[in-house]
C-alpha cells in the first residue's frame, strides 16, 4: 500500500513540475519573446518570405522603438514587420527617389539594395512633405517595390508596435541578430 501511495504522490509531483514549466513557457511567450513566420517579402534582402523571427517583445516595455529597429506590430488581425524610418514629429519627404528626414537624407545603404527607389507606387499615397503624428511612427519596408507601408497608410500608432524583430531563426544557414 506504501508503494502505491510513494507512486501516487511522485506522479503529483511530476504533473505539477509539468504545469509549472508549460506555465512559464507560456507566460514568456505572451509578455516577452514571441515568433513570427514572415508572410511577404516586403523587408527582402533583410528578411525573406517564410523567414522566422523571434521577437523580442521587452525593450518596447520600457523604451520607444528607435530610428533603423525592425519592428513587429499589429495591422489588423495580422503582424507586421517593417523598419523604422520617422519618429513622432519627423518631417517624412521623399524627393528623386530619395527618403529625407527632417531634411536630411538618410543613407539606407546597409539595409536597401542599390537602385532601389523609395517613391510610392500605385494609388493613393500620402502626401509628401509628412509630418508624423505624435504617438506614431513612420515604418517602411526594405523592399521598397512591394512593401505595403506607411507611405500607404499613414504613420503607425505606439500603441500598435509590440516588439522588436530579434533574431532570425530559421532558414538555419542564416541565423542571426537582425539589423
Amino acid at each position: 500500500m506504501l508503494k502505491v501511495l510513494n507512486g501516487v504522490k511522485s506522479s503529483i509531483e511530476f504533473i505539477k513540475e509539468l504545469v509549472l514549466i508549460v506555465l512559464v513557457a507560456l507566460l514568456f511567450t505572451i509578455f516577452l519573446i514571441s515568433h513570427n513566420k514572415i508572410p511577404t517579402s516586403s523587408m527582402v534582402s533583410t528578411i525573406n518570405e517564410g523567414d522566422h523571427v523571434l521577437t523580442n517583445m521587452f525593450p518596447y516595455y520600457y523604451r520607444d522603438p528607435q530610428y533603423g529597429e525592425i519592428v513587429v506590430f499589429r495591422h489588423g488581425d495580422e503582424s507586421w514587420v517593417k523598419r523604422v524610418i520617422g519618429l513622432p514629429g519627423d518631417v517624412i519627404d521623399i524627393r528623386d527617389g530619395q527618403v529625407y528626414r527632417n531634411d536630411v537624407l538618410l543613407d539606407e545603404s546597409a539595409y536597401l539594395d542599390e537602385g532601389v527607389t523609395s517613391e510610392p507606387l500605385g494609388a493613393n499615397p500620402i502626401s509628401f512633405p509628412y509630418t508624423v503624428p505624435e504617438a506614431h511612427y513612420f515604418l517602411m519596408g526594405d523592399n521598397r517595390f512591394v512593401s505595403q507601408d506607411c507611405r500607404y497608410l499613414g504613420a503607425i500608432p505606439r500603441e500598435d508596435i509590440y516588439g522588436k524583430a530579434w533574431i532570425k531563426i530559421y532558414p538555419f544557414n542564416e541565423i542571426g541578430i537582425l539589423k
